[in-house]
């Protein structure tokens, strides 16, 4: 459901939220996360174009968030790499013109889920205790 590339992002979001706010460098992360930093290199890219995170060049330069992680949703990050994952407008299937039960069935559970990520921001996963978005009330509701 979450793609590879998408995978690598969060991590690399996550761990430059839990490393406080100072510049890390591809390599630093790729170590950190378990990526190469070849490939980490490229979703860094993805991330600094979608102004997700800053990257500065040179003596003490890396990567960092552009913004504080409780302003970052899990959504962002995902469409980032992803693209946005709305409803399915055709039969996933191809025998039906209208919506079907599995389209309907698809359709109900991609907005579920994208409103929990939408609610989850990277404060939350980084720092579960954080007093900030409503992710384990809407965990909770989903249980």
């Amino acid at each position: 459901m979450i793609s590879r590339t998408a995978e690598y992002a969060l991590r690399a979001v996550v761990n430059l939220a839990e490393a406080g706010g100072g510049p890390a460098t591809a390599r630093e992360i790729s170590e950190n996360i378990g990526v190469s930093a070849g490939y980490l290199a490229k979703v860094l890219r993805t991330l600094s174009h979608a102004d997700l995170v800053l990257a500065q060049r040179g003596v003490g330069g890396g990567f960092t968030l552009a913004k504080d992680p409780g302003d970052i949703t899990i959504l962002e990050v995902l469409e980032a790499c992803d693209g946005y994952t709305g409803p399915i407008l055709r039969c996933p299937v191809g025998k039906h013109n209208e919506l079907c039960a599995l389209h309907q069935l698809l359709n109900s559970t991609t907005e579920m889920i994208g409103r929990a990520f939408g609610e989850t921001t990277i404060a939350d996963v980084a720092n579960p205790g954080h007093n900030g978005s409503v992710h384990a009330e809407t965990a909770a509701q989903s249980r």
